[in-house]
């Protein structure tokens, strides 16, 4: 039962957490193609689109001439030579990871125990950038903020050809020791440094708090939407909701600030336990144009309740899809900050040896039809900004907003 809804299980969101690892993306199943992958290397010569020969002309050439020919390690450069055509693709969503790689992405997306800062990060405009600090970790507390782009990490100056994973292999490192950081957070002129002492970290995918004077308001604050497995993940939300109904509490912040997304329907279970059914939560559309509408069934086990969802630049993806569905249904009031803007979904390819290939195949849209991209990202109902001097001084004003609106 459980690896069956793993299989079938859409993941959202792409990113990289520093603990360290790929999390996330929009993922939508898992498929182990290594049939078709040899199809594509026996092709007659009348299927052939591409001739392979000028390939096969380098790499010999390579071998043959290259001065230190003995030094030439050939796994390392066929992975080399897939990730470069994956990456000519130009599309955030599509990677390829190596088995290593790809080992990492799958611990972390089950929330399991790392070393490091604790932050996932991205590519944006050939730079890497903070998608978001993980609550409670190194980087968290010593201020990365989500959005922050990272210039330089300890002496080494980061180029426009460094990747995500140049970044994550530079900054990981064993408990205790320290990493520098030199960032430039959103909106500033001039980059800080920022030491990091690296720590265990492990990742809940959920908390739940009972705050404001009365402790009659439940701050649920979604981490991500991904666990082992989707039915692991589901399983914990069902808690915090039956925590949240037995305290008899009619006010509920879902907290999805810094979170890079999950499975796809980890989101649409989310929010199908808020809406009646009928409503439409998400849309997807394939290469033909095809679109398949994703609606509410069960009616939900917080139907009723006065909901205010707390959003960010480091929100993405199934965030934005949970997010994007309350807001279109007027089901809640969305307080803080432009999510991140990640409207596509992809499908992991898992091959013999380990490697993976992350492959944009959908587009994922709104109810109305509005697609998430990053100049089309989801706008707050209120926008409230969270501040460096907020952070240094303990405040959270978004949060306070959030109470505010639940108490009128």
């Amino acid at each position: 039962m459980e690896d069956e809804q793993k299989k079938n299980s859409r993941v959202l969101g792409l990113s990289l957490l520093i603990i360290l690892v790929f999390v996330a993306g929009i993922l939508i199943g898992r498929n182990y193609p290594e049939s078709e992958a040899n199809k594509i290397f026996n092709l007659s010569s009348s299927e052939k689109s591409v001739n392979m020969d000028l390939f096969w002309d380098v790499w010999n050439t390579t071998k043959k001439f290259y001065v230190d020919s003995d030094k030439l390690e050939e796994k390392p450069m066929v992975y080399g030579a897939i990730k470069g055509f994956v990456e000519s693709i130009s599309d955030v969503g599509t990677t390829y990871l190596d088995p290593e790689e790809t080992e990492e992405y799958n611990s972390a997306s089950e929330g399991k125990y790392f070393e490091g800062i604790g932050a996932e990060l991205g590519y944006l405009d050939k730079q890497v950038i903070v998608v978001a600090p993980i609550e409670g970790s190194p980087a968290k507390g010593a201020g990365i903020r989500p959005g922050d782009y990272i210039l330089k990490i300890d002496n080494y100056s980061l180029t426009s050809e460094d990747t995500v994973y140049d970044a994550v292999s530079k900054i990981r490192g064993e408990k205790g020791s320290k990493v520098k950081l030199t960032v430039l957070h959103r909106g500033d002129k001039e980059p800080v440094e920022i030491e990091i002492t690296r720590s265990e970290i492990t990742v809940p995918s959920m908390t739940l708090n009972f705050i404001g004077e009365k402790k009659d308001i439940a701050h649920l604050k979604v981490a991500r939407f991904t666990d082992s497995n989707l039915y692991s993940w589901e399983q914990e939300w069902d808690k915090s909701v039956k925590k949240i109904n037995e305290s008899n509490v009619g006010k509920v912040i879902l907290d999805l600030r810094s979170n890079p997304g999950g499975f796809f329907d980890a989101a649409i279970y989310a929010v199908d336990d808020i809406l009646d059914e009928g409503f439409v939560i998400s849309q997807q559309q394939d290469a033909e144009g095809n679109v398949k509408k994703y609606e509410s069934e069960k009616g939900g086990n917080l139907l009723g309740k006065n909901i205010v969802i707390l959003i960010d630049e480091g929100s993405a993806s199934a965030s934005e899809i949970v997010s994007g569905a309350l807001q279109q249904a007027q089901k809640g009031i969305l307080i803080g900050k432009s999510t991140f803007g990640k409207g596509t979904a992809q499908k992991i390819f898992e091959f013999s040896d380990g490697s993976s290939l992350h492959l944009t195949i959908v587009k994922w849209l709104l109810p109305d039809g509005k697609n998430i991209d990053r100049e089309n990202p989801i706008l707050p109902n209120i926008e409230v900004s969270y501040t460096n001097e907020d952070f240094e001084k303990g405040k959270d004003p978004q949060l306070d907003k959030a109470i505010e609106e639940l108490s009128k």
